[in-house]
Formats: structure tokens, sequence, C-alpha cells
């Protein structure tokens, strides 16, 4: 894997984790009991992004850290799926 596939994996495993985890600790305006007229009372107060986008670097990092191996050393190829009977891979 060259460092254009390794930039993808990142890019990919990041957007992943950082869309799996935007719904966590978020508490709206309307659970806070502090709804603006004008706004939307599902609105999130405080929504962490920094801290989020953190976690997804540390996640996709980790994604990454896994798949390297296994595509640079050929740890795992095609030939080695369970593939249903009657399907071949071309």
């Amino acid at each position: 894997m060259g460092i254009a596939g390794s930039l993808m994996v990142l890019t990919i495993a990041w957007w992943l984790a950082f869309q799996a985890l935007l719904p966590f600790g978020v508490r709206s305006h309307l659970e806070e009991d502090s709804v603006i007229p004008g706004t939307d009372p599902s609105a999130p107060t405080r929504p962490g992004l920094r801290r989020k986008a953190l976690y997804s670097a540390v996640i996709a990092i980790a994604v990454w850290a896994v798949l390297f191996p296994v595509i640079e050393f050929h740890l795992l190829t095609i030939d080695d799926i369970p593939f249903p009977t009657g399907l071949k891979w071309p």
C-alpha cells in the first residue's frame, strides 16, 4: 500500500468513525431546558466536535495500523476468503 492508499484508508476510516461518534454525548436545547425563541429545540447545545474529531483520528490510525500489514505483507488474499459453493472469483 502506497502513500495514496494509506491516505485513502485513513480518510475513509476517519470519516466513518466521526459519523459514528457524532450522536454520542449530545444534549439538545430541549433536554437542557434552554430553548431560545427562534432556534430549533433539537439543536445540540455542546456537540464536542473537536474531541470527537480527535477520537476519530485515533480510531482511523488504529484501523490503518491493522490493515497496513495485512495488505502490505499479503497476510490475507482474495483466495483466502470462502465463497459460497458455485461462485468463482474471476
